[in-house]
């Protein structure tokens, strides 16, 4: 699977990179092996915020013809990422499901 990462008002350091694509290529095992490409935004919305839900993270998922997308706004970036693949994993195995289902009846 690719992974491309884009960033916006932050920068991007290698420790982050590395955890972003440990994160986000853990996905590789639900897919089996399907062709997958993934786009990962992360960043702040603004540069004045300083509390709040200040980071956030979105993922673009392509799984054959197929989007799958999360978008999660958090306190933390480094919890907006696992947020966001905790909702990439859930969202792949309802497509599986819901094929899975086309293919018994």
């Amino acid at each position: 699977m690719t992974i491309d990462i884009a960033t916006k008002n932050i920068t991007l350091d290698e420790p982050l990179r590395v955890f972003i694509e440990d994160k986000i290529g853990g996905l590789e095992k639900y897919l089996k092996n399907a062709p997958a490409s993934a786009r990962v935004e992360i960043g702040k919305p603004s540069r004045h915020h300083r509390s709040g839900f200040v980071f956030y993270a979105e993922g673009n998922l392509k799984v054959g013809g197929r989007l799958l997308r999360a978008h999660i706004y958090h306190n933390d970036l480094r919890a907006a990422i696992v947020d966001v693949k905790d909702d990439l994993k859930n969202q792949i195995k309802k497509f599986k499901e819901k094929n899975s289902a086309r293919r018994q009846a």
